[in-house]
């Protein structure tokens, strides 16, 4: 086969972004978590996207529902607003979780209708949303350990059973 791009994926920290983008290699694109919760916490947004920008890298937003938590806030903000916030960023796609036909509808809608978000709409949502990610709780994959691989888990020094 043949590979016509490279690029590469994490969520857990900027900082082991900008590590692989230090290497000198010539990547054509990375993924990384980008939603309204990842601007006030450890964020790709502030830290990663403008040294894609940069570097010529496609950035692909991914986790635009923060992985399904920022349902579990009360700060009202709908998922289609979400998405709208991570379209509205410097990206070459957005990859949305979707898991039902009613989903896939609503982020048809969104993207078909879609008109990047004001100054003042960008704002009014990282109001809503800062009193619940400063702490990066509404982030797991990034504040925890819970997702953490066996090989990760053994680089790190982490307990293999937590």
């Amino acid at each position: 086969g043949k590979v016509r791009f490279i690029g590469f994926t994490g969520h857990k920290h900027p900082d082991i972004h900008r590590r692989m983008l230090a290497q000198g290699f010539p990547w054509d694109a990375v993924q990384m978590p980008l939603n309204v919760l990842d601007a006030h916490y450890a964020s790709f947004e502030r830290e990663i996207v403008p040294l894609c920008q940069e570097q010529g890298i496609a950035v692909l937003g991914m986790k635009t529902n923060a992985g399904g938590h920022l349902n579990d806030t009360n700060m009202g903000i709908s998922p289609e607003e979400a998405l709208r916030y991570a379209m509205s960023l410097p990206v070459a796609t957005v990859i949305s979780g979707m898991d039902s036909l009613e989903v896939l509808r609503k982020n048809i809608a969104v993207a078909e209708g879609f008109v990047a978000l004001s100054d003042d709409d960008r704002a009014s949502l990282l109001l809503r949303s800062a009193p619940h990610a400063d702490d990066g709780v509404a982030e797991p994959f990034k504040s925890s350990r819970k997702f953490e691989g066996t090989e990760g888990r053994k680089a790190n020094g982490y307990p293999l059973n937590a």
